[in-house]
């Protein structure tokens, strides 16, 4: 397995492979050369910092104290924002280089997570040259109180990041005797929504914002797309359908038909929606008495709902974008496959925490169950209402752009959780409502081949997006290719960036990514990620397993996302604020 300090060579551009890569635009990756500045006053002094004007009455600095970590000494900040809007910022000592850096959080939040994601070797960040600052978003954890609460909801839904960012750039003034040059945000899954938040309702905030496998269509994703998966695979007896070890007799027929239509077998699929697989295909004969290497007609039926997604049964119409896409199978456990029938299946918690909790203007009770869940258009109406709230899917983005904003977005191909194809609407949206020239000034999207939920998976998914974004926004170097590299399975276990934590409580022990063999031929394996619509094509001749071995080249299957019922939402609409 190459070793970090490998891959840090690898992607900071100082080695012969990127030297061997003419085409990669982000090769060299200039930054601004902002010098060092020290603190103006004492840690302890930010104590004192009046917070009161951004977050009102109660808003204040609870504590403020020196730390080393990794050899990078800091003044650790934490306080609240009223009415309970958690915040951490940690702002370096000796070695701050004018940026700031916010980090979104995962599932419905309820914590303070610092772990940066998609920034893999970046080298101002692993040198402390960022402040850095998250937030909890209004709420510890997740209970039938906090969603009652008209404040606690806005405050999740954008309020609480919003404020953070303000707080954060008022200490970093207070501490340093200056505001940061410039200001970046980077999250993943609901820290992907968070981050799309951020451009659309507060443009000013970050001058870079990258956003991985967002949650944006937070209405549907968690009271639809989960309750769905969770109703699939469950019998009449309540028990699951379809269990882990079952998994690969799928995965292993989606890549027998799909693998090769990028030209490469690897194991990888480039463009799942040119796979139209059937798992009708490993269905068991009827007189089968070993189902050891086939699934049984439930199980073939349960894989075909994940895959097909609900549809009102009065229209036909789509209530979801999409579902999960060929080639995640094996991602799909833990999340609607346990490993067993008697397990809980998380998908239904996840749901469930939304719908009772979050998703209608009236919150059902705490008895409301996934029987009493309707897959048609009245639920789906009932959703409307806060779709303005809770939602980031407004491609109206003139005013981030006008600012010289600039946007990252990623997704990989393997999600289980989020379908890719919402952020590949969200892309699509934005080139309709700005333009592609326009778009494309200011907008990337990257979509890694076998990645699962925000990190993991059978294909490369370390990589860095951080300093290409630096380099776009301080030097005007739009990214080109991206460098990704596999991950070892000790890589792509538990990550608390963008992961869930809305888990049952028998589930936390579990890695929140499924864990991967690796096939040992992997070891090492770089690849090019070129912007959408472009793919990946090996040139033929060199290393399979090397970057510089592929060249762009187009989808097979550069689709405009289905219509469904929800498709209205990626139309410019008012935000609504409370």
């Amino acid at each position: 397995m190459i070793a970090l300090q490998t891959l840090r060579r690898l992607l900071l551009g100082s080695t012969v492979l990127l030297l061997q890569l003419p085409s990669l635009a982000h090769a060299q990756m200039p930054i601004a050369a902002l010098p060092v500045v020290k603190p103006a006053i004492s840690c302890a002094a930010l104590t004192q910092t009046d917070l009161q004007p951004i977050g009102g009455k109660g808003s204040q600095v609870l504590s403020a104290s020196e730390t080393t970590t990794d050899g990078i000494t800091a003044c650790e900040v934490q306080g609240t924002l009223a009415p309970s809007i958690g915040f951490k910022v940690i702002l370096p000592t000796h070695t701050w280089t004018q940026r700031y850096l916010q980090v979104g959080c995962g599932g419905l939040c309820g914590r303070i997570s610092m772990q940066v994601g998609a920034a893999d070797s970046c080298a101002p960040l692993n040198s402390g040259g960022f402040v850095l600052a998250a937030t909890d978003m209004g709420h510890e954890g997740m209970d039938n109180s906090w969603g009652n609460d008209p404040q606690k909801r806005a405050d999740f839904a954008h309020r609480g990041v919003h404020l953070t960012a303000l707080a954060a750039k008022k200490l970093i003034a207070t501490f340093y005797g200056q505001q940061p040059t410039y200001a970046y945000f980077t999250g993943c899954s609901d820290g992907g929504r968070e981050a799309l938040m951020e451009a659309q309702r507060y443009p000013d905030d970050f001058n870079g914002i990258i956003a991985g496998a967002p949650a944006l269509n937070f209405q549907v994703q968690n009271s639809i797309y989960h309750a769905w998966q969770a109703r699939s695979n469950t019998d009449e007896q309540g028990k699951a359908i379809l269990i882990a070890s079952r998994l690969p007799i799928l995965h292993k027929a989606v890549l027998q038909q799909c693998d090769g239509l990028d030209g490469q077998v690897d194991g990888l699929i480039s463009d799942p929606r040119a796979c139209h697989f059937d798992p009708g295909v490993v269905q068991c004969k009827a007189s089968a008495t070993d189902t050891s290497a086939c699934l049984t007609t439930a199980e073939v039926n349960a894989a075909r709902r994940f895959y097909e997604g609900p549809r009102d049964p009065a229209s036909g119409e789509r209530l979801t974008i999409a579902g999960p896409q060929p080639g995640s199978e094996l991602a799909w456990a833990g999340v609607f496959v346990p490993d067993s029938v008697d397990q809980p299946i998380n998908s239904e918690k996840m749901a469930l925490d939304a719908l009772r909790n979050l998703a209608f203007e009236h919150n059902p009770g705490s008895d409301f169950s996934l029987a009493d869940v309707k897959f048609d258009r009245s639920t789906f109406d009932q959703l409307r209402p806060l779709h303005p709230l809770y939602d980031a899917t407004n491609p109206d983005l003139s005013a981030f752009a006008q600012r010289g904003g600039k946007l990252i977005l990623w997704h990989g191909w393997a999600d289980p959780h989020i379908s890719p194809l919402n952020t590949i609407a969200y892309h699509q949206a934005l080139e309709v409502q700005m333009g592609k020239s326009k778009a494309e000034s200011f907008e990337r999207l990257y979509l890694l081949p076998g990645v699962y939920h925000c990190a993991g998976g059978e294909g490369p998914s370390l990589l860095d997006l951080l300093t290409p974004m630096m380099s776009w926004v301080e030097k005007g170097q739009a990214p080109g290719a991206i460098v990704t590299l596999q991950a070892s399975s000790t890589q792509s276990g538990p990550s608390e960036f963008g992961a869930p934590t809305n888990l049952p409580a028998n589930a936390e022990k579990k890695p929140l990514i499924p864990e991967v063999a690796q096939d040992p031929a992997n070891e090492g394996r770089t690849r090019l990620v070129f912007p959408y619509p472009d793919v990946a094509v090996y040139d033929g001749k060199g290393d399979v397993k090397s970057a510089d071995s592929y060249v762009p080249g187009k989808a097979s299957a550069d689709e405009k996302t289905p219509q469904w019922m929800g498709s209205d939402f990626f139309t410019p609409y008012a935000p609504l604020q409370r």
